[in-house]
C-alpha cells in the first residue's frame, strides 16, 4: 500500500492520464458501433494525445510524479494480468526453432546496431545503450547496462529520450502492417515482439490487431528480455568490469517479468478460473490505454529533437533494421 501522502503525489497526473483515455476509449468504441470497425484505435488516439499535450502545453511538475506511475507502475500491473491469460501450452507451442530465431536475431541486431551508432560517429559506450535498448527491452537494458559499461549520465539520458521516442512511433506505426503485408496475426505478432522496444509496448502495438498478436507478441518479447541477462553479463566481462557483480536481480529480471511468468503457471496449474480469462485480458487492455496516455505525456518531441541528430539517427536506422530482420524471421517461420 502506498503512503497516503505519497499517493496524494500521485493523483493529478493519473487523473490527466484517465482525462485522456477515457475518450481515447470513447472514441474506439464509436468507431466500432458507427463503422463495424475501428480505423484508430483507442490505445493510439491516448498515445498521439498525450504528446501533442506535452508538447504544445508542457506537463506542470505536479502531474510529473503520476504520468510517470502510470507509463512504468501502471504498465507492469497490465503486463502481469496478461500473464494470467496465457498457459505453459502456448509457450511450448513456439517451440525450438522460434526460440533460437529469437535469440539468433537479438545477437544479430545488437552487432549491427552497433555497427549504425559507431557508423555514424556516437562513441563505443553511446552505440552500446542505443543497440542495446533497441535490441533487447528499452529502457531496462538501457539502466542495466550503463553501469556496466561505465556510461557517463549524459548518454544514459540521451539513449532512453530517443529511442523512447522512436519506440513510441513503431507502436503507432507498427499495426499498419497487417493490413499493408497481409500477414497472420501470428507473424505479427512474432514482427511486434521482435522489434518493439519495450515488454508493455508490445501490448499497445498488438491489442489493436488481435489476441493471438497480443499473447505472441509477449512471448516473443518476454524471451528477448530473458537475453538481457547473458548480454549484461557478457559486457561485464568484455569491459573486464567487477560492476555486474553488484547489479541488483531486478535489474536483470523486473518483477513484472516474474509476475508475468507467476501468472502464467496459475493459469497453466488450473488456479485461475476459464471465467476469469476475459476479465483479466479485459483488465490488462483497459490499464494499457492509461499507460499509453501517459506514455504520450512523458514524450516532449521539442526536446526530443533538440537532443541532436546522430543519436536519433542511429535510433532510427536500427529500428528500421530490426523490423526487416524480424518481418523476415516471421516470413520464415510461418
Amino acid at each position: 500500500m502506498l503512503p497516503l501522502s505519497q499517493f496524494r503525489q500521485l493523483v493529478p497526473g493519473l487523473g490527466l492520464s484517465l482525462a485522456i483515455a477515457i475518450p481515447a476509449l470513447g472514441l474506439e468504441r464509436l468507431q466500432r458501433h458507427f463503422l463495424g470497425w475501428v480505423a484508430l484505435d483507442g490505445l493510439v488516439v491516448a498515445i498521439m494525445a498525450g504528446i501533442a499535450l506535452h508538447s504544445l502545453f508542457g506537463i506542470a511538475e505536479r502531474f510529473r510524479a503520476g504520468v510517470t506511475f502510470a507509463a512504468k507502475t501502471v504498465l507492469e500491473v497490465a503486463i502481469v494480468l496478461l500473464g494470467g491469460t496465457i498457459s505453459a501450452a502456448a509457450v511450448l507451442q513456439i517451440g525450438p526453432v522460434v526460440i533460437a530465431a529469437i535469440m539468433l536475431v537479438v545477437v544479430v541486431a545488437l552487432g549491427l546496431s552497433y555497427g549504425i551508432g559507431r557508423a555514424l560517429g556516437l562513441d563505443a559506450r553511446l552505440a552500446t545503450l542505443v543497440a542495446c535498448g533497441n535490441s533487447i527491452c528499452g529502457n531496462s537494458a538501457i539502466m542495466a547496462t550503463a553501469p556496466v559499461i561505465e556510461a557517463p549520465a549524459e548518454d544514459v539520458a540521451a539513449s532512453i529520450a530517443f529511442t523512447a521516442a522512436l519506440g513510441v512511433l513503431v507502436v503507432l506505426l507498427l499495426p499498419l502492417g497487417v493490413r499493408l503485408l497481409g500477414i497472420s496475426e501470428w507473424q505479427y505478432g512474432v514482427i511486434a515482439g521482435l522489434s518493439v522496444y519495450a515488454v508493455p509496448q508490445v501490448l499497445a502495438a498488438t491489442v489493436p490487431v488481435g489476441v493471438m498478436s497480443t499473447q505472441i507478441g509477449t512471448l516473443v518479447k518476454l524471451i528477448r528480455v530473458l537475453m538481457l541477462g547473458p548480454v549484461v553479463l557478457g559486457l561485464g566481462v568484455l569491459q573486464k568490469n567487477r560492476t555486474r557483480d553488484t547489479l541488483p536481480f531486478s535489474a536483470l529480471v523486473p518483477w513484472f517479468i516474474l509476475g508475468f511468468v507467476a501468472m502464467m503457471g496459475a493459469r497453466s496449474l488450473g488456479l485461475l478460473p476459464e471465467a476469469a480469462i476475459p476479465a483479466l485480458h479485459g483488465a490488462s487492455t483497459q490499464l494499457t490505454l492509461v499507460a499509453m496516455a501517459a506514455l504520450g505525456l512523458s514524450v516532449d518531441l521539442r526536446s526530443v529533437m533538440a537532443s541532436g541528430g546522430r543519436v536519433l539517427a542511429a535510433g532510427f536506422l536500427s529500428i528500421a533494421m530490426l523490423i526487416l530482420l524480424a518481418t523476415a524471421t516471421a516470413l520464415i517461420l510461418a
